[in-house]
């Protein structure tokens, strides 16, 4: 034990000498992918005020906009799988997933199944009931009290929604075939 101790000292003041001197930065290496990205004009970006970044609620535009860009798939290839995950389901109607479990709440036809952890899984029936539910919101404009009356109500919904669907299919086939004449 018999060192001592001894103060070190820093000086952080730079030196006259080295002020006056420019610093030159290091040099740089450039790959060769940079060196063709940067031969690229870049293409302005537009972003759409209503669509980028936006919380909360849609506007009535953006809604009836996407009421008609369902993503449903078939009849044969829904029924194929047994069960749907919420965030498939939202992904086909192109919505939050919390506006599907409020419409769960709301709606008694809509009754998917949960597994020990909470997890939602839709049964195809369920599914299909979703677009009922969407069709009567969105599309025709209902508030869900009127949406709830609708379906009370109209024991034969499901089936005039049916025949309602099929109807529109054939439209769009001869609307497709008279713009290939």
């Amino acid at each position: 034990m018999g060192k001592g101790l001894s103060q070190i000292t820093f000086d952080f003041a730079p030196a006259e000498e080295e002020e006056n001197t420019p610093i030159a930065p290091p040099p740089v290496v450039k790959e060769e992918k940079e060196v063709i990205e940067e031969n690229i004009p870049e293409t302005p970006v537009i972003e759409n005020k209503a669509t980028s970044g936006k919380r909360g609620r849609k506007s009535l535009k953006e809604i009836a906009l996407h009421a008609d860009l369902l993503q449903i798939p078939e009849d044969d290839i829904l029924f194929k799988k047994q069960y749907y995950a919420i965030g498939e389901v939202a992904g086909m109607f192109r919505e939050n997933q919390s506006l599907i479990r409020y419409w769960e709440t709301e709606f008694d036809i809509l009754k998917p199944r949960k597994n020990r952890k909470g997890d939602r899984f839709f049964r195809p029936v369920d599914v299909k009931n979703l677009v009922m539910i969407y069709d009567l919101l969105r599309r025709r404009k209902f508030t869900i009290e009127g949406a709830k009356d609708f379906l009370k109500n109209n024991k034969k919904a499901e089936e005039k929604f049916g025949m309602i669907q099929s109807l529109e299919k054939i439209k769009s086939f001869l609307l497709e075939l008279k713009a290939s004449l």
